[in-house]
């Protein structure tokens, strides 16, 4: 990992008082510095991360499809195995993403590489650096979703137009996850606490009704998987992948919205506390 010092292109005095010492209105200055960054980056590691849920498509979708056979749907449809799954490894490789873009990134920028010091010393606020650091993960992710739905389709794994939604259910997601990663990042003082990330990311991968339908555990084991973000990201995007759609996404979409706003309000005041008052 490298120290990158790209030039801000900002421009006026450090904004103080109110809603003005969070808001430039400005983001796009922060994203911009990402792109200027990653131009010196291996194009080989920013790449590898789509093909992360390739490689479990093959493997498993494929390798273990014919021995499965049908599964049932939380909605009662009957898919192949491989179209099952498919989705669930969209919806787990947009919380990666955004996870990890959201986590050791920003942990090395805000201990190491002393980036939001300097960005909020300008006329940025901490909401610009926030919404800034957030949606220049989502355009990442977005590359690999949407690199990641064309081999689905190719595969015939997309069984109705409606999966076409499921690009912006995609950056949904990753809002969210990396709302809340970049948040709670924000507390982590040594390396050893990232550790934490991975306890926490892989029983989600493992039992939010990814590789198996949800009704396989008991009832009381449902409820907590029902609990966990990443259960209503793989249901959201597979309802639209299959083409059922229903009321019940609709809070999908509200739980990820409310995971938005808590992180943003806490990674705001975050960054504030640190390097503004």
């Amino acid at each position: 990992m490298t120290l990158q010092h790209a030039p801000l292109p900002t421009t006026g005095t450090r904004r103080t008082g109110g809603v003005r010492s969070l808001w430039a209105g400005n983001p796009g200055a922060v994203v911009q510095r990402g792109f200027i960054a990653a131009r010196s980056s291996s194009w080989v590691v920013i790449l590898s991360g789509f093909f992360e849920p390739v490689f479990y498509l093959l493997s498993m979708g494929i390798g273990l499809s014919a021995l499965i056979g049908d599964v049932e749907t939380s909605t009662g449809l009957e898919v192949s195995y491989a179209a099952f799954i498919a989705p669930a490894l969209l919806a787990v490789s947009a919380m990666n993403g955004a996870i990890y873009d959201s986590t050791w990134n920003v942990f090395f920028k805000l201990n190491y590489g002393k980036l939001y010091e300097g960005m909020l010393a300008t006329s940025l606020g901490s909401l610009d650096v926030a919404l800034g650091e957030i949606l220049y993960a989502l355009m990442r992710g977005l590359l690999y979703a949407s690199g990641f739905m064309i081999i689905m389709q190719f595969a015939g794994l997309n069984l109705s137009w409606t999966a076409l939604l499921a690009l912006p259910a995609v950056l949904l997601i990753g809002f969210g996850f990396a709302s809340v990663g970049m948040a709670i990042t924000s507390y982590m003082k040594a390396f050893q606490h990232m550790d934490w990330i991975n306890f926490v990311l892989l029983p989600m991968f493992l039992f939010s009704a990814t590789l198996y339908p949800i009704t396989v555990y008991p009832e009381f084991v449902q409820w907590i998987v029902k609990a966990l973000p990443l259960w209503h990201g793989v249901e959201l995007i597979r309802g639209l992948t299959t083409g059922v759609l229903h009321t019940g996404m609709i809070w999908h979409v509200l739980y990820y919205v409310v995971m938005i706003a808590v992180g943003l309000v806490f990674t705001t005041k975050r960054l504030r506390a640190l390097f503004l008052d």
